[in-house]
Formats: structure tokens, C-alpha cells, sequence
């Protein structure tokens, strides 16, 4: 992804430096970190945080950062089928409060500044509608009644309105939203501003700062994350960094640890991260290494890797919560140094089966491709991804992995909602909703 559409502090990580890092840590274990302070953004943060601007504020992650290690985890056992997260997500389960919107997709267009509204049944572009400047994501609020477009540089929220597809009032102004997300409790909207390398925990409706969460360049580019299945912490990727950070929820958020998934040589990239049916393994998708970290979230050590295809980067679960569909963008990396640099069309998406945690199938895209960010329908049939590099977006048959359409739309479409969705209430992103 070119760096003028990210605005980033930029971070070097040369090889050397990841090799050296990666050599001096050596216990496989992981550093708790010390918590961070809050407020900031013209908001005081929660009672005896203060209100300090987080630039201002010390800040320290002492010691070394260790990369997780261990064996390879078994498959899941007949007891851990037993637990799905993601059982009220099912085809047809929608709320009655969704199942009259109409069945639309919401293409952000980074460099174009507008969203493509596509009718899922035509697969054509309906309308275009102007937002801010370089829109992210289009994420689902936690009730589900507003569709939020996050203007990365133009500091807004556009809200659009399920019902109609249409702008559903002025944009509210936010720092640096490269992406979204909800506490399960629905307490919180999280912004992820990856430029700042900061959390910001905010009210879910006004958007009023809460708690500003600082971390500073142990996580440069923070960005994506998936919370546990009894909500108390959540783990988030840092792309630049290459480590993971786990963040308790329980009381005033903080960082308790680091994992690094460097290697010599080997600079890491993560991207989308989800939690298996089971709550157990996490996938973390490496667009620098081609494939899914398996993470074992409780004990936050990495436990297994799947190649899967070039530049891995966006994951979803299939709607009868079995598998877990991985889109490869398809790039060669041609630079070490953040932002990691790929180019190439020889986009994909492998096919991960949770019980065996292998790789079971690989749907290519006819004359290559780009795929990114997307979802799955509400019935599952099909799977709906934005062509970053491609300027189009893609519908898979999911019952064959045949590429089915390829639909033209603004330039870079990124993090693309497909909507409505089944879920009791939404933990944002694309809309991953349990």
C-alpha cells in the first residue's frame, strides 16, 4: 500500500535491526507492559487518569520484547466444538431491526474520497457517495443502525443509514480513524488511530473521548484487533512493529504485553486478526510473510503457522462458522522498510478448516487480482472482497470458490461492509459481528 495514503510517522525497520531484535530474545516469553496514561484530544480522560495531552505525557515500555514460541497445538477436540462464538450468526438469524435493510455493499474508495453503494442481487453500483478524505473502513456501529465511514486523514466519521443507503447526517469529527471497533459491552467505540499509535476509547454515540490508550512505537501501526470471548481483553496487530499488544478490558484499558513476530531477516506485517469458533486459537493474517500466525491468545504465544498465499491480509469467518476465509492481495514485497511496499496481482483466498486447522482449498481470481477487505453475505453464498490495487471489488461462490464478478468501483476500495449481516450486535472492523 503506498505511503502517502497512510500519512504515517514513518518507523524504519531495517532487516538488521529485526534480525538483531529477534536474536536477543531468546525465552520465548512475553514482557507485561506498563500501563500508559490517558486523556488527551481536548477531553479528560476517566477520573484520576488527567488530562494531559498524550503527547506530553511520559511514556515507557521497559525491557526487551520476546517472540512467542511453542509446539504446534492439536486440532480441536469435541469439547472445544462444543463453544461457538459465533452461533447467533448464522444464515437467516438477522435481528428484526436489520432485516428490512436493503441488501447493499459499501465500498470505501481510498483515493477517490467516495463510498460505492452495490446492490447485491444486480452486483451494480447503485450511487456514489462523497465522504472525507481517504475513507478506511465502513463499519457497522455496535446496534447495528449506522454505518460508519472512517475518514482516515480527513479526521471524520461519515454516517450512512442502513435503511436507505443513504447519508444519514453531517460527519463527526474524530482524530485519526483509520479503522473502528466496539467493546462487546457496546461501552466503547475504539478507534484505532494508527498514525498516533494510540487507542482511542470513545463514547459510541457522541464519539466524546473516554480514555485515550497510548502506545507509542512498541505498536506503530496499530490497526486491526478481536476481542476474547468473555470480553475482558482484546489482542490488536501492530503492522510496523511486527508484535501484537494484549490490552485488559477490565477497568481503565491497558497494554499487558507484547509479542513479536519477527524473525531474522523475516520483518512481519500483521493484519486482520480473528478469533477461532472455539475461542481458542487466534489467526493473524502477515502480509510479509504469506500466511496466518495461530496465536494461543490465553497464554499469548504463537503456537503453529499456515502459508496461505501472497501478501495475506483480510479474514472472515464462512456463516455456518467452519472455516475461515483468507484473502491473499496477491504482492511481492519489494521493501523491508514500513510502510512494506508490495507489488503484483496474483491475488487469492485460501480456505482454513477450524477443526483441523489446515489449509483445505484456494480460489484463484482468473487474469490475477488484488483482494483485501471484504465480508461474507448474510446467507453465506457469497464472499465480497475489495481489489485494492485493482480498483474493482470481487464476489466468490462460496459453495464453489468460483470468482462469480468483478465489479468496478473508485480507486483503491478498501474496507469494504456488506449489508445487513446476522449477529446480535456488531464488534466493528468490516462488520464482524457476534
Amino acid at each position: 500500500m503506498p505511503a502517502p495514503r497512510r500519512h504515517l510517522r514513518r518507523v524504519a525497520l531495517p532487516l538488521l535491526a529485526v534480525g538483531l531484535v529477534a536474536a536477543a530474545c531468546t525465552s520465548g516469553g512475553v514482557v507485561p507492559a506498563p500501563r500508559p496514561g490517558a486523556g488527551g484530544d481536548g477531553a479528560p480522560g476517566p477520573p484520576g487518569t488527567g488530562s494531559a495531552p498524550a503527547a506530553t505525557r511520559g511514556h515507557s515500555h521497559a525491557g526487551a520484547v520476546y517472540p512467542g514460541s511453542g509446539a504446534p497445538a492439536p486440532a480441536a477436540t469435541a469439547a472445544d466444538a462444543r463453544t461457538d462464538l459465533y452461533k447467533a450468526t448464522r444464515a437467516g438469524q438477522l435481528l428484526p431491526k436489520v432485516a428490512g435493510d436493503p441488501a447493499l455493499v459499501y465500498v470505501p474508495n481510498l483515493s477517490s474520497d467516495t463510498v460505492s453503494v452495490i446492490d447485491q442481487q444486480t452486483m451494480k453500483v447503485i450511487r456514489t457517495i462523497p465522504v472525507g478524505n481517504q475513507p478506511q473502513h465502513v463499519v457497522p456501529s455496535w446496534d447495528l443502525r449506522t454505518l460508519w465511514v472512517n475518514n482516515n486523514a480527513g479526521n471524520s466519521l461519515t454516517p450512512l443509514d442502513p435503511a436507505t443507503g443513504e447519508l444519514k447526517g453531517p460527519p463527526v469529527p474524530v482524530d485519526d480513524p483509520y479503522n473502528l471497533y466496539f467493546t462487546p459491552n457496546g461501552r466503547s467505540a475504539l478507534v484505532m488511530a494508527e498514525a498516533r499509535a494510540t487507542i482511542d476509547f470513545r463514547d459510541p454515540t457522541s464519539f466524546r473521548l473516554q480514555h485515550r490508550l497510548v502506545l507509542g512505537p512498541q505498536c506503530a501501526g496499530v490497526n486491526h484487533a478481536d476481542f476474547s470471548p468473555d470480553g475482558s481483553y482484546l489482542i490488536a496487530t501492530c503492522e510496523f512493529a511486527g508484535r501484537l499488544v494484549k490490552i485488559d478490558l477490565r477497568g481503565e484499558p491497558r497494554a499487558v504485553g507484547y509479542l513479536d513476530l519477527n524473525e531474522p531477516g523475516k520483518p512481519s506485517a500483521p493484519q486482520d486478526i480473528k478469533i477461532d469458533p472455539y475461542g481458542k486459537v487466534w489467526y493473524v493474517a502477515d502480509m510479509n510473510r504469506n500466511g496466518v500466525h495461530e496465536i494461543d491468545g490465553a497464554a499469548f504465544t504463537r503456537v503453529g503457522f499456515l502459508p496461505t498465499g501472497p501478501e495475506t491480509h483480510g479474514l472472515y469467518v464462512s456463516r455456518d462458522g467452519t472455516r475461515l476465509y483468507v484473502a491473499n492481495r496477491g504482492g511481492r514485497l519489494v521493501s523491508a522498510v514500513e510502510p512494506f511496499p508490495h507489488q503484483g496481482a496474483d491475488g487469492s483466498v485460501s480456505v482454513i478448516d477450524f477443526r483441523s486447522r489446515k489449509v483445505v482449498d484456494t480460489w484463484t481470481i482468473p487474469g490475477g487480482g488484488t483482494p483485501d477487505m471484504g465480508n461474507v453475505s448474510a446467507d453465506g453464498t457469497r464472499l465480497w472482497l475489495s481489489g485494492r490495487r485493482s480498483n474493482e471489488v470481487y464476489v466468490f461462490d462460496t459453495g464453489s470458490g468460483i470468482l462469480i464478478a468483478r465489479i468496478p468501483v473508485g480507486r483503491e476500495p478498501h474496507g469494504l461492509a456488506v449489508w445487513p449481516q446476522p449477529g446480535r450486535f456488531s464488534l466493528g472492523h468490516t462488520g464482524i459481528l457476534r
